[in-house]
């Protein structure tokens, strides 16, 4: 919920923000400043909480804390990425990729009950679903719109 929240507070504050300071709207970039910005804050949950997200992993996984500080820095390169106009279409197209990649391990956590905050399987279990996969849909169809689609902007 709270990378939702920031992503749509960040956006209305940015479009705000260039009305004011730019006489006019800026929607692409708004969209990308706050795709950004939740890029940077779920990538923090990554190195605060690692062993709730190691929790996330399925037991097949080797290496899970390096995957799980691996996976928060490649969320700070993307965010960064997004703005380096050589590089904005490959990071987004990248981005969509990624956020369909950890699409199951956010699954796996629901269904194993996982609480990455406090690292205990007391978590919200299946009902996170029905928020976390329109969440995933939500962040794909928005790297795209304000990414790829307005690349010129």
């Amino acid at each position: 919920m709270k990378p939702l929240v920031i992503l749509f507070s960040v956006f209305v504050i940015t479009l705000l923000l260039t009305r004011i300071f730019r006489g006019h709207y800026e929607f692409a970039l708004s969209g990308r400043i706050a795709m950004s910005a939740m890029l940077v804050f779920t990538a923090i949950g990554h190195f605060a909480f690692s062993k709730g997200m190691t929790m996330m992993l399925p037991q097949f996984i080797p290496y899970k804390t390096t995957m799980i500080y691996l996976t928060g820095f490649i969320e700070v390169i993307a965010a960064i990425g997004l703005f380096v106009p050589n590089l904005r279409i490959l990071t987004a197209w990248l981005l969509i990729a990624f956020f369909i990649l950890i699409l199951p391990a956010n699954i796996y956590a629901a269904v194993t009950n996982v609480n990455y905050q406090k690292g205990s399987f007391d978590g919200p279990g299946l009902n996170y679903l029905w928020f976390r996969v329109p969440l995933q849909i939500l962040f794909i169809v928005w790297t795209y719109m304000w990414s790829i689609r307005d690349y010129h902007a």
